[in-house]
């Protein structure tokens, strides 16, 4: 408990965790244990059925959902949205416009990434499975990890990281579809949210970080990535929130570049 009470957004999810620490002693306790262990361990046994991704509450985390657990879930398929077959035959741009057009009115943030830039993002993710994003808010910032594993990008806040890992309840969860790639020569991505805890201004917001610092990043980027990974003691979370005043990230502004995502979203709520 001590590192979710040093935790600047501890005072946000206070009250939840105090409910269940009296409406549900043992439950709570049980998931304390439950992370301990967790993290004592190097490799987990896993299950071999796991839950697919769920966006749920700050006090009631995802079930047992360990490294080789997670390795297990089966990759997500283009087949599942839409029907593949009526995209054949047509350009990138016609498909670009037909995926945006199938997210409208959707809580979600959706981008086509050209095929080049795909290839070096997934370098990154590799390297750097981890890293933490900050999420302006009206009290200042809130720090989101996430975590990469193969095409998906999980995401979750800080708090609930430190109290569940890699139980933690996910406020946002981005696919990329691959598909298309030697076809058509690009990648559809969409990222859907828990609308409960973020616009679609804050799940865009996030997704154009992860474009600027796993798509082409820049020396001081890149550095503050193998710092979070390599030299976490040297580590300064100021140094993420200088990044993000120094660029626009609240708007989703169509990229006019061909070395950038071409990105949309759109959400049937007003948040």
């Amino acid at each position: 408990m001590d590192k979710l009470q040093n935790n600047p957004y501890f005072d946000k999810y206070k009250e939840k965790i105090a409910k269940l620490q009296q409406t549900s002693p043992e439950e709570f306790m049980s998931r304390v244990a439950a992370m301990e262990e967790a993290a004592s361990k190097v490799n987990g046994s896993g299950s071999s059925q796991v839950e697919e991704k769920s966006f749920s509450l700050p006090t009631q985390p995802k079930r047992d959902v360990s490294p080789s657990a997670v390795s297990q879930l089966s990759e997500k398929r283009l087949s599942t949205l839409m029907k593949v077959e009526l995209l054949e035959g047509k350009s990138a741009e016609e498909i670009g416009d037909i995926w945006r057009e199938y997210h409208a009115g959707k809580d979600a943030v959706a981008a086509v990434i050209p095929a080049k830039m795909w290839e070096s993002m997934q370098q990154r993710f590799e390297e750097h499975k981890t890293f933490l994003l900050p999420l302006p808010r009206k009290e200042g910032y809130e720090f989101i990890v996430v975590q990469f594993q193969g095409k998906e990008a999980h995401f979750t806040t800080l708090i609930n990281y430190q109290a569940y890992k890699e139980n933690a309840p996910e406020c946002l969860t981005i696919v990329h579809y691959t598909e298309l790639v030697d076809s058509n020569g690009i990648v559809l991505m969409v990222g859907e949210f828990d609308k409960n805890f973020m616009t679609t201004q804050e799940a865009q917001c996030l997704a154009n970080q992860v474009e600027m610092y796993y798509c082409n990043p820049s020396q001081e980027k890149r550095q503050l990535m193998d710092t979070f990974t390599h030299k976490p003691e040297q580590f300064k979370h100021s140094d993420l929130i200088a990044q993000v005043e120094n660029i626009s990230l609240l708007t989703a502004a169509p990229s006019t570049s061909d070395t950038q995502a071409e990105s949309a979203s759109n959400s049937e709520s007003n948040n």
